[in-house]
């Protein structure tokens, strides 16, 4: 791995002498915000030969509803950990229809930093729309909070560049994975149940979909959010759903939690709805509606097998 990473630190220098946009903040309706396959934003990032040419190396998509307090150490904790990185980033804050302040905090970063702002439609539809937005040649995207060590971020990163993944999932059950941040007793259970679950509808290799740390190369971030239909927290089940039936190489690397957010899933709220919308999406699957047998963004030499719709056990 340390000659991949050195390879993809040569490869991922700024370019001398560029002079960075300030981005304004952005009003998309929700309604503009459909269910998939065909969205309309991801129409405009194609080209006669395929998907548009990304700008720079690496877009980090921070999802975000009601954020204003936690949000302004997450942006300030990027800026650290990338400036002295030396790749050429941005940071693209979703603001799911927050009624604070969190609008207006990405505003004040510079150039590197900016805001989508779009009609409250839940975490799953502001991560699609900061994806399908988003310009950099590698896309993560990971939490308001910023809970885990950005090292995992940097590995990731490197995995792909280096050509030996598309996508690269951050796991915490993995035996090298860290905990820094104390976790609650019910948190802990309920994340093994739905995890447990999930090993039988999504898949028996990504055994940790929850984990909110995921990272793209261009072309599957395009190929798989221009597809995803849940736009609630069960979003990240379906990705890994759809990166495995897309045939889409991945990795599984190692993180660290530094911060034990208290989280907006309710068990008692939201357990069933979010396993509901994870049933829901192999029938999708099943009837076609997923558009797995097709190519939606080519790139030469690097084509999607076709996948037959009536296939839908999980690997």
């Amino acid at each position: 791995m340390a000659s991949g990473q050195q390879d993809a630190r040569s490869q991922s220098r700024p370019v001398a002498g560029r002079q960075l946009e300030e981005l304004p903040v952005r009003t998309i309706p929700a309604q503009t915000i459909p269910a998939a396959p065909h969205f309309g934003i991801s129409q405009q990032s194609r080209t006669a030969r395929g998907l548009a040419t990304a700008d720079h190396d690496l877009t980090i998509v921070v999802p975000a509803y009601n954020e204003e307090n936690r949000l302004p150490a997450t942006l300030d904790g990027l800026a650290a950990y990338l400036d002295p990185w030396g790749i050429d980033y941005r940071v693209l804050v979703v603001d799911d229809g927050s009624r604070d302040r969190t609008a207006e905090l990405a505003g004040r970063r510079g150039p590197r930093f900016s805001t989508i702002s779009q009609e409250n439609a839940g975490k799953g539809a502001a991560v699609r729309n900061g994806i399908l937005h988003s310009t950099g040649r590698i896309v993560a995207f990971t939490d308001a909070d910023l809970p885990y060590d950005l090292d995992s971020l940097r590995t990731a990163y490197h995995l792909i560049a280096a050509d030996q993944c598309e996508v690269v999932f951050g796991a915490r059950d993995l035996e090298d994975s860290t905990v820094l941040a104390p976790r609650r007793l019910m948190r802990t259970l309920a994340h093994w149940v739905f995890s447990q679950i999930m090993k039988y509808l999504v898949s028996r290799e990504v055994t940790d979909t929850q984990c909110g740390l995921k990272i793209f190369s261009r072309r599957a971030a395009f190929e798989i959010f221009s597809r995803t239909m849940i736009n609630g927290f069960a979003f990240d089940a379906e990705v890994v759903y759809l990166a495995k039936r897309l045939s889409l190489p991945f990795r599984r690397v190692p993180v660290t939690l530094i911060n034990e957010y208290a989280s907006t899933i309710s068990l008692t709220r939201h357990a069933l709805p979010m396993v509901w919308d994870v049933v829901k999406s192999r029938w999708r699957a099943w009837w076609g509606d997923y558009l797995l047998d097709r190519v939606l963004f080519p790139i030469a030499g690097a084509d999607i097998p076709a996948v037959n719709k009536r296939q839908g056990t999980a690997a």
